[in-house]
């Protein structure tokens, strides 16, 4: 069973992406099905299982400083997590690129995955309600024509500050349907802003506490 988050492609207009970075060649998926565009937030990729948090590698579980909150969080509400279940979101304990001004929690969810099947998106939404922890702020619900219609609609979002006070790093469109592993690379793919990556390897010896408010 896999762990780690899926790789996820860059839309073929993301300005934000690197040599190593993969670009989906069609939008097709994405068009003409219901379908939920959330904000790329600029924290560190998150996965919780009920026996522990792994931060972006998945080889044993995170024992980072910037990570105490999350943690925390994960003792109170593991016992909400199904076997074989992961909840995937942002820990936004440390500041990375882009100081957020309107932070209300460490840890926002952008998806679950239970065994190979990632949730729709109603039942992340749901999971998030009965926890009381927020998802990624949702940006539009609906459905897209044609390519440059889908490429104005993000275009015209990533525009805009953050809904969490900032910069917008990107935005992630997804099928608002469930939809499995094999299908990710089609169903989920991202835009992000040029230059977004500013981290170096010294962030851990100076990283800075993100300020959030409860």
């Amino acid at each position: 069973m896999r762990t780690k988050y899926n790789r996820s492609m860059h839309l073929p207009f993301s300005p934000g992406t690197t040599s190593d970075d993969r670009i989906a060649k069609s939008v097709d998926s994405l068009l003409n099905v219901p379908i939920i565009i959330t904000e790329k937030l600029d924290g560190e990729n998150c996965g919780m299982t009920r026996d522990g948090v792994y931060a972006r590698s998945h080889a044993t579980f995170t024992t980072s400083p910037w990570s105490v909150m999350v943690r925390t969080l994960h003792g109170v509400l593991k016992n909400d997590i199904a076997p074989g279940e992961f909840i995937f979101g942002e820990n936004m304990e440390g500041i990375h690129s882009i100081e957020y001004e309107n932070l209300t929690s460490p840890f926002y969810v952008f998806g679950i995955r239970n065994g190979n099947k990632w949730l729709d998106w109603l039942d992340v939404e749901d999971f998030c309600y009965c926890t009381e922890i927020p998802s990624v702020p949702v940006l539009f619900r609906g459905q897209v024509a044609d390519y440059d219609s889908l490429k104005k609609l993000v275009e015209d979002l990533v525009a805009q500050p953050s809904a969490l006070g900032g910069k917008r790093e990107g935005v992630v469109v997804r099928l608002a349907r469930s939809f499995y592993d094999e299908e990710f690379s089609t169903s989920l793919m991202k835009w992000v802003r040029k230059g977004h990556v500013t981290t170096t390897d010294h962030w851990t010896k100076t990283w800075k506490r993100a300020k959030i408010g409860y």
